[in-house]
């Protein structure tokens, strides 16, 4: 736990309400970004760096943000982006955020089940857990089966009859409740010149290939076909800014107009015949960058999105949508080794995905600061340079924004939330409790 500076300590998802409107309306990241990190680094000045912060109004605008583009159609909060199950908890009691979208089988399970918080008091369960991804951890299946509470509440992703068999590998249906699947149908974009643009996710992408699963599964003992997930990965993932190329961005949204228009008579096609071989509850798709087009499609009942609660960098390449970035972390400056450098301890937080100079934490506060191009950001120390290193002194803070939104908790026990200038509360991320899914 952290002193709020007031002399009072808070910690936990009671004393994070995300459902409130912003103290401030000013939007201080936006008219002043300098301000806005330096009060965050004086809110949290008596804390040991590495520290990962975020600030509460800045969180509170983007969860209303998100629910306006999603134009009331519910959120299924991507755990993966979030990495904390206080603030999945908080973002959970805000009115048209339902259900998870979490990244691993026995991750579903821990938020599932009835138990209790990190500070001991009582936490139900997520009543409704979606498994974004196939498994063949037969240990985590196999533990899923064993409650029936939480294998009431969670269900499992396949694409492939053999992954049913693994499941009935773990535990087979003679030895357990029934299991509730999704099928992941392949959103991507196949283009005639460029081939498969979007996620390498599904191999089921035809009418005909829904339909052979779906019967498969209806066919089989132990199973029951509840869901349907398409991510659009080519629309959600890309930022239309982010190719800094002549056309680029006109040509990219073009190929997502086209993409979406695509996906949606397909898909609608897929739902019509599943819907004669299952009873289906759910149709999930999108991300925090395709909000919008889904919220539009009467055929999805509810949008995934997680990532815009933090803001990363990421989000700086979309032309239609900009989230606070509410999300940040600090480094301990310890070295000067010339000039118009200095150096922090750690800092390699750098994101998944195909590597580039994109993947890398950007420096933000002091301003004026950047990565070497050699060094980049390092395992244990990250120097920077620029003119503002002269007027910065050993043991001051360094903070940065990291590209994407939950990778940061891998690195922190705790999140630490700031509000009118003092800490707010602190929470424990999955790493906090211990927990290291992937």
């Amino acid at each position: 736990m952290t002193g709020n500076g007031t002399g009072e300590t808070t910690t936990g998802a009671g004393a994070l309400d995300l459902a409130a409107a912003p103290s401030s309306l000013d939007r201080q990241w936006e008219i002043d970004p300098a301000s806005y990190w330096a009060t965050i680094d004086a809110a949290t000045h008596g804390l040991d760096a590495p520290i990962l912060a975020a600030d509460l109004d800045a969180l509170r605008f983007n969860v209303a943000d998100m629910l306006r583009r999603a134009a009331g159609k519910p959120i299924r909060v991507a755990s993966k982006s979030i990495r904390s199950r206080p603030v999945l908890d908080a973002l959970l009691r805000v009115p048209g955020y339902a259900g998870v979208l979490a990244y691993d089988v026995a991750e579903a399970t821990w938020l599932a089940v009835d138990g209790v918080d990190h500070d001991g008091a009582a936490r139900p369960g997520c009543t409704d857990v979606l498994v974004a991804y196939p498994s063949a951890d037969l240990g985590a299946i196999a533990a899923l089966a064993a409650d029936p509470a939480a294998a009431m509440r969670v269900t499992l992703m396949i694409d492939d009859a053999e992954q049913l068999d693994l499941i009935d590998a773990a535990v087979p249906p003679s030895r357990r409740p029934e299991l509730r699947v999704c099928i992941d149908v392949d959103a991507s974009y196949h283009a005639p010149a460029l081939g498969a643009i979007g996620a390498r996710r599904s191999p089921v992408r035809t009418r005909g290939e829904a339909s052979v699963l779906a019967a498969t599964v209806a066919g089989r003992k132990g199973f029951r076909l509840v869901g349907v997930m398409t991510y659009d990965a080519q629309i959600a993932g890309v930022g239309d800014l982010s190719i800094r190329r002549p056309g680029a961005g006109a040509l990219l949204r073009t190929m997502q107009r086209t993409s979406w228009d695509e996906l949606v008579t397909r898909r609608r096609e897929i739902l019509t015949d599943l819907r004669r071989i299952a009873d289906l509850e759910f149709v999930n798709g999108g991300g925090t960058g395709s909000l919008e087009r889904n919220a539009e499609d009467p055929n999805i009942t509810d949008i995934a999105a997680g990532s815009g609660l933090y803001g990363p960098h990421l989000f700086d390449g979309y032309s239609h949508f900009r989230p606070a970035p509410a999300m940040g972390f600090g480094l301990a400056v310890v070295r000067r080794p010339a000039p118009d450098t200095v150096t922090c301890h750690g800092g390699g937080w750098i994101a998944s995905g195909a590597a580039g100079s994109d993947r890398l934490p950007r420096p933000v506060w002091p301003e004026g600061l950047k990565l070497t191009g050699r060094e980049g950001a390092g395992e244990v120390q990250t120097p920077l340079t620029g003119e503002r290193a002269e007027r910065i002194s050993l043991g001051d803070r360094v903070w940065f924004r990291h590209t994407k939104a939950g990778e940061p908790a891998e690195h922190a026990d705790d999140l630490v939330i700031v509000s009118d200038g003092a800490v707010h509360a602190t929470v424990p991320t999955y790493r906090g409790e211990g927990k290291c899914f992937l």
